[in-house]
């Protein structure tokens, strides 16, 4: 077995694998689904080396030429658009499609064109480039997006990969790739061709791998931290995203504030109307929780009918005021369900305080509020008690 023959196999097993590996993360994640081009693109890709074999092996070579160059482009191709749908970035399916079908026409111009010589090569060359490319620009507006090292070091996988097409015509100009293809299968060139193809087939496809999996670990972490009900995050969530704001705070000395909702008698609302429309009211106020308060606040429901959120750099009496205009607006959360009231209690930052300190904080002042006649706020803020003693005098 020559090295050409064993560059093949190798790379056929490489396709193989990459394709096990990818329909294994899709039927993992379900969700997933534009893992599913990645799957076809290596199943397709294998077809390339093994259709290289056939034009070894066989004196009836043009069946296997057409599957060996059509089968490539097909695979960069679906690369591509996975490429962009993992990028969440909308698939440029025309732009492929036109690729594709220029592939073909020019195939189809060159097929007894002369090898060796440079214009040939650059005109079979040209649709892997255009793909190798498209590839470059959906990682680099990736890496401009700034979604992280993975995609900077696939967008100069990609880059490599371009020049690599780009570089293959002089190569083969030079060193010649063979007058027929059955000679280019056993040339120096196809050696040349096969190991820096597999050696960037490896490199690209493990980071493209890497990226899907982190992607889909991701889903998962966002999936176990939402409450599934609201839609906004849950307790493990709340206390994954609310610690680095509370180290924040205490490293740079910035207010923040805590406020804890408890919708009143919400047991009420489900006796009398039903579970349905209970569900209907949590949904609703967690919609308006994150309309009402601040972008940058981290809102959460911490089961039933409480509601917690962590506002930065707010003051007691910015949260007061926050919490005010939710409290002024549930009563017309939406006309088709029934009205409710909230109770809500404030804590700020302390210099000792942790998270469960300052919320214990805020829960205590919910349960105040409470015990007072409910819809209302506790603490109310001294300077909120003097503009209101002043209002009424």
């Amino acid at each position: 077995m020559d090295s050409a023959v064993y560059a093949l196999i190798v790379n056929a097993c490489i396709a193989g694998l990459f394709a096990t590996a990818f329909a294994i993360v899709r039927m993992s994640y379900p969700d997933q689904r534009y893992v599913t081009w990645f799957v076809l693109a290596y199943i397709v890709g294998g077809l390339t080396p093994l259709s290289e074999l056939g034009v070894r092996l066989t004196d009836y070579t043009a069946p296997f030429m057409i599957g060996s160059y059509g089968s490539f482009l097909l695979s960069l191709v679906l690369l591509v658009a996975g490429m962009a749908a993992l990028a969440e970035r909308r698939v440029p399916r025309g732009p492929l499609i036109a690729l594709l079908l220029f592939g073909a026409v020019v195939r189809l111009l060159i097929w007894n064109g002369p090898r060796n010589a440079l214009w040939y090569e650059l005109a079979y060359q040209a649709p892997f480039v255009i793909g190798a490319g498209l590839s470059s620009v959906i990682a680099v507006d990736a890496v401009r997006r700034r979604r992280g090292a993975l995609w900077l070091a696939l967008a100069i996988a990609s880059a490599l990969t371009t020049a690599h097409f780009l570089a293959k015509p002089f190569f083969a100009a030079t060193f010649g790739s063979g007058p027929t293809a059955k000679a280019y299968a056993s040339s120096s060139y196809a050696l040349f061709s096969q190991a820096t193809g597999g050696v960037l087939i490896v490199t690209a496809g493990l980071l493209t791998l890497l990226l899907v999996v982190k992607a889909a670990m991701g889903l998962s972490i966002s999936e176990s931290e939402t409450d599934p009900l609201t839609g906004v995050a849950n307790r493990r969530g709340f206390e994954r995203r609310a610690q680095p704001l509370i180290a924040c705070a205490h490293e740079r000395g910035e207010p923040l504030a805590a406020i804890l909702f408890d919708l009143d008698h919400f047991k009420r609302v489900n006796d009398g109307y039903g579970h349905a429309t209970g569900d209907a009211v949590l949904q609703a106020f967690a919609t308006m929780l994150t309309e009402r308060l601040p972008r940058s606040a981290v809102v959460a429901r911490l089961g039933g009918e409480e509601f917690v959120a962590l506002l930065d750099r707010t003051t007691l009496r910015g949260a007061w005021l926050a919490a005010q205009a939710v409290r002024a607006s549930l009563p017309g959360i939406a006309a088709h369900l029934p009205s409710v009231t909230v109770s809500a209690g404030l804590a700020e930052l302390a210099p000792d305080d942790t998270l469960y300190r300052l919320i214990d904080r805020a829960d205590r002042c919910s349960y105040e509020a409470k015990r007072t006649g409910r819809n209302r706020i506790c603490p109310v803020p001294e300077p909120v008690v003097d503009a209101e003693t002043l209002r009424i005098a």
